[in-house]
Formats: structure tokens, sequence, C-alpha cells
């Protein structure tokens, strides 16, 4: 029977200890901006939330960020209340067609007064200004008509097209000959006959002509008033972050690189060396200097320097390094100290 409480007790322990941790409050959700207005300089930039009561104030992004060249940091979060009624002077600006430039007809088109409400919201009856009234062209068409013009040739002798020209001039447009109609201006008897010998030539010559006209007309006016709403049970929030100008940072000339040692140099199987692993020297052409690490350049700043004149001096100096002879192996073997 013990053996199936403490099971259970165990579950129910662990159960407990994971409880807190399964229900924890979820992340708000993130708080998206009204509007964002950024200084001249860039110094500066404002954000703009308008919370309902049931958004979170804790979604508004406090994180620094980098835009145009500025790295911006949150200064401050001034909370605002809204208030119940909001309202400001608006002009808004109409555009329609017409058909006339006749001011009289252009007026019947515009109202005195006119409702409007704003992409935010607000609404509000404006007036026209009357100054501000404006006809311009919408645009040009063109179009193409039959023209005709007669000529009258008289006292001809005879019925012949020779006499008559085949195109005419008219108001600037070119006419060519179409028809010809021929009348009889004199007769004589001839055995009882009546028979002309003068005749008049009605001649009638044809063309095309174009012109232009208006299309029609574009009235522009604007319309000025107060506009308000009430404010919906809504919270205004202002981010403020101050921008700090991001200059690239260039090295300095003045600093010295870091110290440098040399590598210790490889065993040969050719005959036999001496090295001396904590002798430190200046790197040459002959070995290329390599970085020491950081605890090499550690032990070469603590240890102190000795100068000419203590290694002369001091006769035990020329002592105090252990020189170490190896013995060059057969290829392939490890040296022999």
């Amino acid at each position: 029977m013990k053996r199936k409480i403490i099971p259970t007790l165990l579950a129910l322990a662990l159960t407990a200890l994971l409880a807190p941790a399964a229900f924890a409050a979820a992340p708000p959700s993130p708080c998206y901006p009204t509007s964002v207005t950024r200084s001249e300089d860039g110094a500066q930039i404002r954000k703009v939330y308008d919370l309902g009561p049931e958004e979170d104030p804790a979604g508004i992004s406090r994180s620094d960020f980098q835009q145009e060249g500025f790295h911006y940091t949150l200064t401050d979060l001034l909370k605002q209340e809204a208030p119940e009624r909001e309202e400001r002077f608006h002009t808004e600006t109409v555009t329609l067609d017409s058909k006339s430039k006749d001011m009289e007809s252009v007026l019947a088109l515009l109202p005195a007064q006119r409702e409007f409400t704003t992409e935010d919201g607000l609404t509000g009856t404006l007036s026209l200004k009357l100054d501000t009234v404006q006809v311009n062209v919408a645009g040009y068409g063109s179009s193409t008509r039959q023209v005709s013009a007669t000529r009258s040739y008289p006292n001809l002798t005879g019925q012949d097209t020779s006499y008559i020209p085949k195109e005419i001039t008219d108001n600037g447009r070119t006419l060519e000959l179409a028809s010809i109609d021929w009348r009889t201006d004199n007769t004589a008897n001839e055995d009882g006959y009546a028979v002309g010998d003068r005749y008049t030539a009605i001649a009638t010559y044809t063309g095309s002509a174009t012109s232009s006209y208006v299309k029609g007309y574009v009235v522009t006016a604007d319309y000025s008033g107060t506009v308000s709403r009430i404010a919906l049970n809504k919270v205004r929030y202002v981010a403020i972050f101050e921008g700090v100008p991001l200059v690239p940072v260039e090295p300095d000339p003045t600093l010295s690189p870091p110290p440098t040692c040399r590598s210790p140099p490889p065993f040969s199987s050719i005959g036999a060396m001496c090295w001396r692993p904590w002798a430190w020297s200046r790197p040459s052409a002959a070995a290329p200097a390599r970085p020491c690490s950081s605890r090499s350049a550690a032990r070469a700043a603590m240890k102190p320097r000795r100068t000419a004149n203590e290694k002369t001096e001091n006769p035990a100096f020329h002592h105090a390094v252990p020189v170490y002879h190896v013995r060059a192996g057969a290829p392939g073997q490890r040296p022999v100290l």
C-alpha cells in the first residue's frame, strides 16, 4: 500500500511545481503607432499610440533601433488622456468637371456648404471660399467637316472644261473641282432653230476643314471650417526616442600593435641544435613574428626587463638560463636530450 502512495505523492508534487509555468501570463500583443513624426534634424522621433481599454500598453516597443544614420533610445513614455471632444480647423479641396467656363454656371455646381469627413474620422460642415474658385481647360479636341464653294465663269464660247480651273483657294483651304453646271447666255436663230453661242460655267469645288474645340473645364474650390469628433474611450501614449548620430570608429594610429614573440624552431634530424624556450627576443626577417596569446602577453608584461649593465655586472646571469643540447636521432624518431 505504501509503495502505491509514494509515486502518487511524487506525481502531485511535480504537477504543483509545473502548474505556475503552464499558467504563466502570455506576452502582451504588440501595439502599433497611430502616427510617427521625426524632427527636421533627426534628433528625435515621436510615436503616438491611441490604445483602447482592451489594449495593454506593455506592448509598446521600447527597444533601441537605428534609422537613417541615427541610433535611437527611448527617453520618455507619456500618457495623455484623450479629450471628450476633439476638434480642429480643416480645409478640403474639391474638383469637378464643367461644360462651361461661365462663372454663373460654375457656381451652380458648388453649394455654399458641404458636409465632410476627414481620414481620421472627424466630421463637420465646411463653407465655400469664393476666392479659391478656379476654372481651367480640361483639354482640346479636333473635328473635320466638309466645305464647298462655287465659282461662275461667264461668256465662254463653248462648253469646254479646259476653261475651268481644277483647284481654288478659299479661306486658306485648297478645294478641288467637283462638278460644272453649264448655262447658255445668248441664242441666235438659224433656219428657225435657237442656237446658243455664249455659255456660263457654274463650277462647284469641295474639300475638308479641321478645327479644334475645348472638351470641357475643370473647376477647383476650397471648403474650410471646423471638424470634430467624440473620443471613444481611448488613452494616448507618446513614446519619445532621442537619436545620436552614428559615427564610424576609425583606428587610432598612435596605439602600438600587440607584442609578438618568435615561434620555437622545429626539431631537425640534421645535426644538433640548442633552444632556450623562455629566451624572449624580437622577431627578425628569418623567423616570422606571430601574435602572442593572452597568457604569453601577460607573462611578458610581468617579467622584469634587464639592462645591458645588469647582464655584464652579474656573472650569475649568464648561468641562469639552462641550455639543452638536442641530439639528432634517426628519421621518424623522437630527439634525445
